[in-house]
């Protein structure tokens, strides 16, 4: 079996010869960056590392992994255009207040590799929206079609071959479709503090923003769909909770949000796509229940943090409609073999679970051992081969 035919059956609860090794990327700067001063791989490849690219594939094939979930087709789903990066203000100390593409004013420190502070946002109101960011969340198909595709080991746009390979559906790998975000990257550009101002003070802006950028997520995906492109999965992306849940109240993200996920997820089942993955990070329980109802029927990365997330307790309430991938303790690479063996045991009875294939639970942070990451692999092939 190839691992796209493998990785289908596994989270569709159909036999497979073994389960593939998955991961779900690296830090660059540092993880990477270590890892080539310490010769495990060239300083270039560590540089040019991208999710899906050609330093993606090498690096997988080093560390002894089949491939990288986050391997997909991301139309632009952003502000377009977005707002000219610029330095707003420099400090003595090296810092600087730069303005991002998403009209937000950042805090960025020398030398630190955290989320930025945000200073200021440009998003603050009705007045804001109309001027500076509705036009940019208009469709358009260059969002498609001026879009990367990855073919083989080459990137090509859509328009310039990348659709003609689409159209086979030839690849040993499973290759997704991203169906863009329908509240993290409104949260960006409004901010956690000025989201939740806003829904009090102009609920009828909250909601406009909300399906216009749902809107702008569903033509990207119809546009492609209809295209004749052939896809394995559809993916979202959230990130909208935290240690101690969300950054939005369950109900309202069921009444705003929930109806164009559905919508959304009723055009990709229509294009024959059962599994539908989300990316979000943070305590998720009570958004869980919301995305399943609504066709997101696989977690992902389902991180161990702090709070030991799990999808066994998920799929003990929701049952086997729910799949997940991720889930593995990442932590254990910056330990020892022994922990790496604990947590390889730990995932056994989760698998037995079916519709669920393990893959540490974010990108591998700098502290992961080289030798220790290339054993996980080794015992994940061992242990479900």
């Amino acid at each position: 079996m190839t691992d796209r035919e493998r990785t289908l059956a596994a989270l569709r609860y159909q036999p497979y010869d073994r389960l593939p090794v998955v991961h779900f990327g690296f830090w660059r700067g540092k993880t990477l960056g270590n890892w080539a001063q310490q010769g495990h791989l060239p300083m270039e490849v560590a540089e040019a590392w991208s999710d899906g690219n050609d330093a993606d594939l090498e690096v997988t094939r080093l560390l002894g992994f089949d491939f990288n979930w986050q391997s997909v087709f991301c139309p632009n789903r952003g502000l377009r255009p977005g707002f000219e990066t610029r330095v707003v203000e420099e400090f003595p100390d090296g810092s600087r207040h730069v303005l991002n593409s998403d009209g937000v004013v950042l805090l960025e420190r020398p030398d630190a590799d955290g989320i930025p502070s945000e200073i200021e946002h440009t998003l603050t109101g009705r007045a804001a929206w109309e001027e500076q960011y509705k036009w940019r969340c208009q469709w358009s198909e260059e969002r498609v079609t001026h879009a990367t595709v990855r073919v083989g080991e080459d990137a090509v746009r859509w328009d310039q071959g990348g659709l003609e390979w689409l159209r086979t559906g030839e690849r040993d790998r499973p290759y997704g479709l991203h169906c863009g975000s329908l509240y993290g990257d409104i949260r960006n550009m409004l901010g956690l503090t000025g989201s939740c101002y806003l829904l009090a003070d102009d609920e009828e802006l909250f909601t406009e923003i909300i399906d216009s950028v749902a809107e702008l997520c569903y033509r990207n995906t119809r546009y492609v769909l209809e295209s004749g492109a052939r896809f394995d999965f559809g993916h979202f992306w959230e990130d909208i909770c935290c240690k101690s849940g969300p950054l939005i109240s369950p109900n309202v993200f069921e009444q705003k949000v929930g109806p164009h996920y559905r919508r959304i997820t009723r055009l990709l089942a229509e294009h024959g796509l059962d599994i539908v993955s989300l990316d979000c990070d943070g305590v998720i329980d009570t958004l869980v229940p919301i995305w399943l109802a609504n066709g997101v029927n696989t977690m992902f990365p389902i991180e161990v943090g702090t709070w030991g997330a799990s999808i066994e307790p998920w799929r003990r309430e929701l049952g086997k409609e729910l799949r997940g991938v991720g889930g593995t303790d990442k932590r254990v690479f910056a330990r020892d073999r022994g922990a790496v063996r604990a947590e390889v045991e730990r995932l056994k009875p989760l698998v037995a679970l079916g519709g669920y294939i393990p893959c540490p639970d974010h990108r591998l942070a700098p502290d992961a051992q080289w030798d220790l990451v290339r054993y996980y692999a080794e015992l994940m092939r061992e242990a479900f081969g």
